[in-house]
């Protein structure tokens, strides 16, 4: 009966305004399936940009937005040009799953000691601020300078910076300890007596084209097999088509293909209790029947919610 009749809700279980709503859905005829808060070990998970509060927590954004009000994207850049987005690996994959999933594991922990669950409240902005605590560390040490691309770690330093080769192509340098850097000359065919040491920055423009010029020289495969297996702490810049076919990676196992797509493996690796891809993403609804029948829904339940339309065929 009532104008609502036929209509199915879901309600939440809560205090004052929330089941007054049901109550006056119910009684405009709505069945009301109250769903009860009645197991207190439960963890729940919020993964937001903003966070569950604050003046922003109603705010669309997006990855660059998060990071933009943190100080990771003013930092990341070379000098003299504006802050390059990073792909969205800082906010959305950093700062947002991977801490996600810190916090579940956490509380899930927590819950399984004492039975006391609880919600997880995952800003992604706050995540990717979390990644820059040593940079923090740093810059309030007075060892990061907030001029972007003058510093160590952000293409200011010329042994810890990306060089053109002579195909085009481009080898990533990190030879940031001077042992380091001393096998880097020396495989380069660079006198170190005849360039700075790198530990003054006024020094860094000329060495820096130094390791130009003599990058500029060669391929950079031909870079990789001289540097390969050395300290000099030298990779070849690889493109997503080519890193799965790098030998470490095929050695590792890094990259899985699955119906025909690379993507990557699982990580971290557990000794005791590896992970695995189970296989490739279903469409929506493909494997309703089989879940319900796992969680526990007898056959004749879930024969009843197909007839009902409550799932798909």
């Amino acid at each position: 009966m009532g104008p609502l009749a036929g209509i199915r809700v879901i309600e939440f279980a809560g205090i004052g305004p929330g089941p007054m709503c049901a109550m006056m859905l119910a009684d405009a005829g709505a069945e009301v399936l109250r769903i009860d808060r009645r197991n207190p070990a439960l963890v729940y998970g919020r993964l937001t940009g903003w966070g569950q509060t604050g003046p922003l927590a109603h705010s669309a954004g997006h990855d660059l937005d998060y990071i933009a009000i943190i100080g990771a994207l003013h930092a990341i850049g070379r000098a003299g040009a504006p802050p390059t987005p990073p792909l969205n690996l800082v906010g959305d994959y950093g700062g947002g799953g991977m801490l996600l999933a810190f916090g579940l594991v956490a509380a899930l922990l927590h819950a399984r000691a004492t039975g006391e669950g609880q919600v997880v409240d995952a800003a992604m902005s706050e995540g990717a601020a979390l990644l820059m605590a040593s940079l923090y560390g740093m810059h309030g040490a007075g060892l990061h300078s907030d001029e972007r691309g003058t510093n160590l770690l952000d293409s200011g330093a010329p042994f810890y910076d990306v060089y053109a080769c002579a195909d085009g192509r481009y080898v990533a340098v990190a030879a940031i300890e001077p042992k380091f850097r001393r096998i880097l000359l020396d495989r380069l065919g660079i006198d170190p007596a005849t360039v700075p040491d790198g530990d003054d920055p006024a020094d860094w423009p000329a060495l820096r084209a130094r390791l130009a010029d003599a990058f500029r020289t060669r391929s950079r495969d031909a870079w990789a097999a001289l540097f390969e297996g050395s300290d000099a702490c030298v990779a070849p810049v690889l493109s997503m088509a080519e890193a799965p076919h790098h030998p470490h990676n095929v050695a590792r196992g890094a990259f899985a293909t699955i119906d025909g797509v690379v993507q990557p493996a699982p990580a971290p690796r557990f000794g005791a209790t590896p992970g695995g891809i189970a296989g490739p993403p279903e469409a929506p609804g493909a494997s309703t029947r089989e879940a319900l029948a796992d969680w526990g829904i007898p056959a004749t339940r879930i024969a009843a919610l197909a007839r009902s339309g409550a799932i798909g065929p």
